[in-house]
Order: structure tokens, then sequence, then C-alpha cells
């Protein structure tokens, strides 16, 4: 996966429910799931070694158990211990209700191959689902929907219940606010000119329901080998007139962006500190961070980290500019920041280039994949490893902020942004 973000497999299967005694055709759906997971890791973990573990000897310890399992959560309960023996974030087994909660595509409305959208960007702020930006020009600015307001329903979906399941599915999880904010923004897609129905809370908490056409969004259609087309962009301005602000929406289109970066340093060369936004940004193609980051760095050989593959090493160095910038430099995350975003700002922090604005980004700086079981539960595993320049892993863990900053439903009908705000207050105090 990369937008390194997603890959969604489907199998068709046999779905059980949790707690009931099991049928033939479900306790041979979960003897397949067991074969398949253990033969996906066998051939595509990034140590061929798999960590020391005898991984036919977990298999043949593990597959009795699988053939004895009375119901669903039994069945579970053995694919998780045999992927708890690897002692690594992001592989996982969880429930199916789940996995459909997260793939909201059905056969009548093809979100894949269209992400046409009202123009909504969503967060999950204490446990409701609310706006946090609104693209000028689209279907729901003009139907004058602000930042701050809470979506209720979309379609005929609740969205309070897909919470509480992905909440309580992924609570211990860095992936979380991404899962969060994707099972909702996925189900506002979709064809473009099409409508969905939204239900929304405004500022004064009363209901406001629309019909909201979905609009191709902004920005260069791109596609990168198997992965869905793609709407990049890429933007700079004057966050004050001392401090220059970039942002983009993936690391993707090489020539574009680094035409941002280079107009933007041009236009900028009497500001005092930069600000580089990828709050919501999922990553892109790995090399765009050395890229974007050499903007900003005056040594060679610096690196952001090392990811590993099977039988391949890859070292992130940055590639300096010929006249960086050298002033102070602040880089805004959130949960929903992943991969690349999350290798280039937890490497500019580690080699203290950056001082870091926001929470904690998702954890999710691997290749991983979801697929869908024979049995319908969804099953999570990452194909690479990756360890920043400062010597830890950013898979399960996350960039944590220098300085920690939250947003809330209040700010937001308020028009303020406290975590840009945060930067450019950093940014005034630097000599």
């Amino acid at each position: 996966m990369n937008r390194r973000i997603l890959v969604v497999g489907l199998v068709a299967g046999a779905v059980a429910v949790a707690g009931q005694p099991l049928t033939p055709a479900e306790r041979n759906a979960n003897i397949e799931s067991f074969e398949q997971v253990w033969k996906t890791v066998r051939d595509k973990y990034w140590d061929p070694k798999i960590n020391g573990l005898d991984w036919q000897a977990v298999h043949d310890e593990l597959r009795p158990r699988i053939e004895a399992a009375k119901d669903m959560d039994e069945a579970r309960r053995v694919l998780n211990d045999m992927l708890d023996r690897l002692k690594q974030t992001h592989f996982g087994i969880f429930p199916g209700d789940v996995y459909r909660d997260l793939d909201s595509t059905d056969s009548k409305d093809d979100r894949k191959s269209d992400e046409a959208s009202p123009g909504i960007d969503v967060r999950v702020l204490e446990g409701r689902a609310v706006v946090t930006a609104v693209e000028p020009g689209s279907p729901a600015a003009a139907h004058d929907i602000k930042p701050g307001w809470i979506i209720t329903h979309v379609g005929k979906i609740e969205v309070a219940p897909v919470i509480a399941r992905i909440s309580k599915q992924f609570k211990d999880s860095t992936l979380l606010d991404l899962r969060l904010s994707r099972a909702v923004l996925s189900r506002l897609q979709g064809p473009t000119d099409s409508l969905v129905h939204v239900d929304f809370l405004d500022a004064a908490d009363k209901k406001v329901s629309l019909d909201l056409a979905r609009a191709r969004p902004r920005g260069k259609l791109t596609r990168l080998g198997n992965l869905p087309p793609q709407f990049v962009w890429s933007e700079w301005r004057r966050a004050r007139p001392d401090v220059g602000y970039v942002r983009f929406n993936m690391f993707m289109e090489p020539e574009p962006l680094a035409a941002t970066m280079a107009e933007a340093m041009k236009g900028c060369q009497d500001c005092k500190g930069f600000v580089i936004d990828v709050r919501g940004n999922p990553g892109g193609i790995g090399g765009l961070a050395m890229g974007v980051a050499g903007w900003f760095m005056d040594r060679s050989g610096v690196q952001l980290g090392t990811e590993t593959l099977r039988g391949l090493t890859v070292n992130f160095v940055i590639f300096p500019r010929p006249q960086p910038f050298r002033g102070p430099l602040a880089v805004l995350v959130d949960g929903s920041s992943a991969s690349t975003a999350e290798i280039f700002a937890g490497g500019l922090k580690d080699v203290k280039r950056a001082r870091i604005f926001g929470t904690r980004t998702a954890g999710a700086a691997l290749p991983s994949v979801i697929e869908r079981l024979p049995n319908g539960d969804g099953f999570q595993y990452a194909i690479a490893n990756y360890v920043s320049q400062g010597g830890k892993p950013l898979e399960g863990i996350g960039v944590i902020p220098d300085e920690e900053v939250r947003l809330t439903r209040k700010q937001l009908l308020e028009g303020k942004d406290p975590v840009l705000e945060a930067a450019i207050e950093w940014i005034g105090r630097q000599k």
C-alpha cells in the first residue's frame, strides 16, 4: 500500500456471529483463515527468519486449537495468539462488522473509482465527527457549512455507532484517529455529481439536513502503480507577513510539489520562519520526504531513517538544495498524518531541524495491508520495518510532537487553528 496507507483485498467467505456455535462451513472458513494468515507471515514478513521464531512450530501448535474453536471469539483468540508471537504492531485480526465499517464501498456506489466529495474534511473529536475544513467553492461551501459542525448521519448510516465500534476495536492503536476519519470521509465520497444526504448539528446544535452534490476534488488526477487514482495538490502562502506556510495533501507528483516549494522559497525570502503542514497527509512516495526536507537542510549525508523490506534496505538520505532555508522550521501533524508524512516529520525532529506541533501521528510508517479473510474478519499486516534516525521505530508509535496541541470544536466554531497559531508563536520567539 503506497499511498502507503490501506489496500483492501476482498475474499468471499462465510461470516459467523460471535458467541454462537459454529456451523461446519464456518469452522472450515476459520481453518482457511488460519492458513492464510500463517502463510502470509511466512511469505511476506520483512525478516525471512521471522524474528528467530520457529514459524512452522507455531503453526503446528495452534492448528489443533483453531480446529477445536467453538465460536468466533475463540477462533479470533487463536489467530491473534499466532500474530502476538511476532511482538509487532500492525498485525492483528478484527471482526467482520468492524471491517465493513472501515471498507464502506458497496456495489452500487463504487467509491474506489471516483473520490468526488462535497468538499468537507472531518476529524473525530471527543467521540463526534466534526467538520474541520470546508473547501472554498465546494458544494459544502455553497451550503454555508462551517468548521465545527457535527455530522450525525451520512445517508441512512448513523455515524455514532460506527465511531463506537471502531473506537472499541482500535482503542489501544495509534491508528485510531486515522481509522475514524476515513470511516466518515469514505461515506461522503462517491461518483461525481451524485448526491449524498448528510445530517449535521450546526453551531447552535440545531439539526441541518442537506443533500450535497459530490464534486471532483481540486488538484491533479494522479495514478501510481495499482493504486486508485488520487487528486494531488500543493499550495503556499504567508501565514503572517514573516512566516511562510506550505501545505500539500500527499507526497506525490514530484514536479508540482518541487515547483510549489521553489515558489515559496522565492516568494518568502524575507520570512523569519516556515511552517510545513502535513496534517491529514497520508503519505505517498517515500523519496519525496527527502526532497522536501532538502529545502531546509544545508548539510549532506543526513538521513531521516532506514526502511527494511525482505531483501532490501532503503536509507532516506536528505538531498540539500543549493540555497536552503536556514531559519526556524515548524511541522504540523495529527493522527491522520501517516507513512511518508511521518518519515518526514519524525526524521526532521530527530536531526533537530524542525519543531513538531499537533498530536501524535498514525504510527503507520510501513507499507501495511488489510485483507478480508475467508471467515469475514479483517487481517492487517505490515511488509516492512522502519527505524527513524533517532533509532526508534515509527510503526505503532508514531511521531510525538514537541508541543501537543489539540483541536476542539469550540475553537473550530470560532474560526481558530490553535496548532498553526502555536507554531507561529514559537517562530516569533526564535532569534
